[in-house]
């Protein structure tokens, strides 16, 4: 062979190995991920129908053992597999998920050594990837400093962001809480705060559809993450900050070797429905230990959102427990000041007064630590192993059902860890388990069974602290089933009934509910969490319409099904759930103009009659029976900062 043809073939020797591809697709073959080394750098690609959702967007990340973001070569991608699992959750958005997906993994080297694995999991809509990483040389931990996971949006795109706060701000250095208001309808290249933004994070790619980015799995073995922003069109992973936890613990994720990262997920698709009814936080997830009772969750009441901290006295609470077994509800939220206000020995009465009434008791904790300086009580008991197993033992022997965990402020491993130690102690003790002031919950309905759910959102407090929060309520609403809970449990503490959050619920006291009482109801179906404690109070019972009253005590919090019907982040929103054999259609409206919608309604079995929960203009509410037309959508107007709710008879 001659020079010229050594020199060719060296050539396209060289080309070819830099510009290594493959591509793994849906079982219905309409979104493709494709993954490349060219030029040394691997990326990814996300296509739907074809049309671009990502463009070619970085892989890798740089850790003790060396920078993995470029040199790299794609030697190997194994064939598909397809992944068919069936599983059952009592405590998400559906409670049966039959998963397809097709499964590649896409190997990266250097110097002929392997380095990592990129493991694609692609379903109908959701993409899931992760990275596996092998041991170096004789080195059998690591520690990954940094990640150049991107996600670069197509040009045009808008976002929908809701910005990471910076470390030990807010009410006693808690912050980042999750806890920021959202950004909606706004350009490309913005970084929130100067910290990035919290998972999930919504984008509109133009008129094509819709792209959802969040992650899943992150457990005491890693950190979790945000996505910072700042660079056009590239956003990227981004790890804890390093002044979180009082600038304690590490702003990087340690591993053993060979170890794995979290999941990052994506969904796509040309209508919000795909956004609204994702499975994806659970399909990739496992169960971590098995649960110690069947636990139940329900509804319940809270004095502290109407009362705050002066309402956390044994009087009251009772009364509260009076007011739960009225309504139904299984317990009550004691919440903050209670070891002071009320004391360990009137919190057994109290347990024993509600076991008698059939309303069991839920208790508030700090998460303590040297990571947050908020004064209430119980303190120093959930950040230590032993205080903690002594204290959950008490309320195993007294019958409490559960815990609030609150104030955590910060995503590092070292925090991540105390959420699962909280939640592996509190299961052996038969507890279920609320986080306030918290991150996003990451699967951990599937992974922890005991878990019920997470603020991670602005949530019901704001309403009484501020008359702003309560103007800003409609918009915030029509967000949440787009964005927050979409990919877990949220608990939100909504659906008030008084006029003025204040415990007589009288004029010009406090802060005033701007919604109507449909509104309230609409949000108890749309804001999905197995545990629901409503912001009602026991006046409600008489000053409340009835119709109102009789639609909460039956309202359920667990969900066999969901379907999005219509809506626009910040605008407007309509979503079915099925519980049983009954749909609960739920829409509320944050626009200044009525919402004229045409409603197919296909779920309802129009030969049987719906109830009927509307507004007028001037937000005064009726209840009504009434059958549907057979023939013909059901024609609609939720007027401003007004609801729907229809509730029907499965087909």
């Amino acid at each position: 062979m001659d020079k010229f043809s050594l020199l060719f073939l060296g050539l396209a020797t060289a080309f070819s190995a830099s510009a290594a591809s493959d591509v793994v697709s849906s079982p219905d073959g309409k979104l493709s991920v494709e993954v490349t080394d060219a030029a040394g750098t691997p990326k990814y690609s996300v296509k739907y129908d074809g049309v671009d959702f990502l463009m070619p967007s970085p892989l890798g990340f740089v850790s003790d053992l060396g920078d993995y973001t470029s040199g790299m070569t794609m030697t190997e991608v194994t064939p598909v597999t397809e992944i068919h699992e069936s599983y059952s959750l009592p405590n998400i958005k559906k409670s049966n998920i039959d998963y397809n997906a097709n499964q590649r993994t896409f190997k990266f080297t250097r110097d002929g050594k392997p380095v990592y694995d990129v493991i694609f999991q692609v379903a109908d809509n959701d993409v899931a990837f992760k990275y596996h990483i092998y041991p170096q040389r004789d080195r059998r931990s690591s520690v990954i400093k940094s990640e150049a996971t991107g996600f670069v949006m197509p040009d045009g795109t808008t976002t929908f962001l809701c910005p990471q706060s910076k470390p030990m701000g807010g009410f006693a250095g808690t912050s980042p809480s999750y806890e920021t208001s959202y950004t909606v309808d706004d350009v490309l290249g913005k970084n929130g705060y100067g910290a990035g933004y919290s998972f999930p994070c919504l984008f509109r790619n133009g008129d094509k559809g819709w792209t959802l980015i969040s992650e899943t799995g992150v457990d005491g073995g890693y950190c979790a993450s945000r996505l910072m922003g700042g660079n056009g069109n590239t956003y990227s992973i981004g790890y804890p900050q390093e002044g979180e936890m009082n600038g304690l613990g590490s702003a990087f994720a340690g591993i053993p070797l060979p170890g794995e990262t979290p999941w990052r997920i994506i969904t796509v698709g040309t209508d919000l429905a795909p956004i609204v009814e994702t499975t994806a936080p659970f399909d990739v997830v496992s169960r971590k230990y098995e649960p110690s009772q069947d636990y139940d969750y329900g509804k319940g009441s809270w004095s502290w959102i109407i009362g705050m901290d002066g309402a956390t006295n044994y009087d009251e609470q009772r009364r509260y427990i009076d007011f739960s077994a009225a309504m139904g509800y299984e317990s009550i939220l004691v919440d903050a000041l209670w070891d002071t206000q009320i004391g360990y020995d009137k919190i057994e009465e109290l347990a024993r007064y509600g076991k008698s009434k059939g309303v069991d008791l839920y208790l508030w904790y700090n998460s303590n630590g040297y990571w947050n300086h908020a004064p209430q009580g119980p303190r120093g008991i959930m950040d230590n192993a032993i205080a903690r197993r002594r204290e959950m033992k008490w309320m195993h022997d007294n019958g409490i059902r559960g815990i609030k965990v609150d104030f955590f402020g910060g995503d590092k491993q070292e925090m991540m860890r105390l959420y699962e130690e909280i939640l592996a102690d509190a299961n052996d003790y038969g507890l279920l388990v609320i986080f306030h002031g918290c991150t996003l919950p990451r699967g951990w309905e599937k992974m922890y069974p005991n878990f019920a759910a997470s603020e991670a959102v602005l949530a019901s407090e704001n309403l009484h602290f501020s008359q702003g929060s309560c103007d800003a309520e409609a918009f915030n609403a029509t967000l949440h089933p787009f964005i927050r809970n979409t990919v877990g449990s949220m608990d939100f503490g909504g659906s008030a009934l008084n006029k003025f959050y204040n415990y007589k619920n009288e004029p010009n006291r406090g802060s005033r509910r701007v919604t109507s009482d449909v509104f309230a109801l609409a949000t108890a179906v749309l804001f999905q969490s197995p545990v629901q404690h409503f912001a009602l109070a026991p006046n409600n019972l008489t000053d409340a319409p009835a119709w109102a009253i009789d639609f909460m005590k039956s309202v359920p919090t667990t969900w066999d099904d969901i379907e999005f019907i219509d809506g626009y982040p910040g605008r407007y929103v309509v979503v079915a759930r099925r519980n049983g054999d009954k749909w609960y259609i739920a829409g509320v409206n944050a626009q200044d103009a009525p919402c004229e919608l045409s409603l197919e309604l296909p779920m309802i079995d129009r030969e049987q009659p719906v109830m009927m929960y509307t507004d007028d203009k001037a937000l005064n509410g009726t209840a009504k029976e009434m059958k549907l037309n057979k023939k013909k959508p059901l024609k609609v107007s939720i007027p401003s900062k007004g609801g729907l709710v229809v509730v029907g008879n499965a087909k």
